[in-house]
C-alpha cells in the first residue's frame, strides 16, 4: 500500500516526519550522543558500533526496504521552523490479513523532551496508519516505570491492556513491559463481511 508512496512525508502542526536519509547522519549521531544518558534506561543496549556511519547507513537501507515491503514505517521527526532533528518514531511489525496491526516505537532527544512533540508525532502516525495504511490496531509497550511514555500513550488514546513478562532486553536485562493499544474506532467488533 505504501510501496506506491515511496516518498512518505507526514506533516503536523510543528513538524514534518519522513524516513531517514544518508544526509541525516551527523544530526542523528549528535542527538543520540547528547541524549545517551536520557535514552539508555529505556532502550536495548547500544551495540559497540551503534553510532557509526556504517550502522546508520544500514538503518537507512533497512528503512527503505521496510517501506517498500510494507513491513514498517520508520520516520524521523523534524521541527518545521528550522529542520532540527527531534527524534524518531517507527510503526513496525506491520501485519496484514485478519490482524491489520502494527507496533509503535519512538524516542525523543533529551533537549526536546516534554514539549509535546512526541504526542504530536504519535497522533499523526496513528492517523496515518488508520486512514492511509488501513490498519485497525496499533500496539505499543514500555517499561512500567516509564511514566512519560505511559502518559503520552494514554493522552493519544491508547488503552492499557496488561503486562508482558520479560518482553524485551532493555539496558542489558530482560524486562517486563506494560502493553497498550489504540483501536480504529469504526472497526471495533466489526468485519467487512456481515458487518451490516
Amino acid at each position: 500500500m505504501f510501496a506506491r508512496r515511496r516518498r512518505v512525508r507526514i506533516e503536523t502542526e510543528r513538524m514534518f516526519l519522513r524516513p531517514p536519509q544518508h544526509g541525516d547522519y551527523r544530526a542523528w549521531v549528535a542527538l543520540r550522543q547528547a541524549s545517551a544518558a536520557f535514552l539508555t534506561p529505556w532502550e536495548p543496549s547500544w551495540a559497540p558500533d551503534h553510532l557509526s556511519r556504517r550502522a546508520f547507513t544500514n538503518r537507512v537501507y533497512w528503512a527503505s526496504r521496510s517501506i517498500a515491503a510494507e513491513t514498517a514505517l520508520p520516520l524521523f521527526l523534524f521541527r518545521r521552523e528550522d529542520e532540527v532533528l527531534l527524534g524518531a518514531i517507527t510503526l513496525d511489525n506491520i501485519r496484514r490479513g485478519p490482524a491489520q496491526a502494527g507496533t509503535l516505537g519512538y524516542w525523543i532527544g533529551a533537549p526536546h523532551a516534554r514539549q509535546g512533540y512526541m504526542r504530536e508525532a504519535i497522533e499523526a502516525v496513528v492517523h496515518h496508519a488508520f486512514t492511509t495504511l488501513d490498519l485497525s490496531r496499533i500496539e505499543a509497550a514500555c517499561l512500567p516505570e516509564n511514566a512519560a511514555s505511559r502518559g503520552v500513550l494514554e493522552k493519544c488514546g491508547f488503552k492499557y491492556e496488561g503486562v508482558a513478562q520479560s518482553y524485551l532486553q532493555i539496558n542489558g536485562r530482560w524486562r517486563n513491559h506494560v502493553l497498550y493499544a489504540n483501536l480504529r474506532p469504526d472497526r471495533r467488533g466489526r468485519t467487512e463481511i456481515g458487518a451490516g
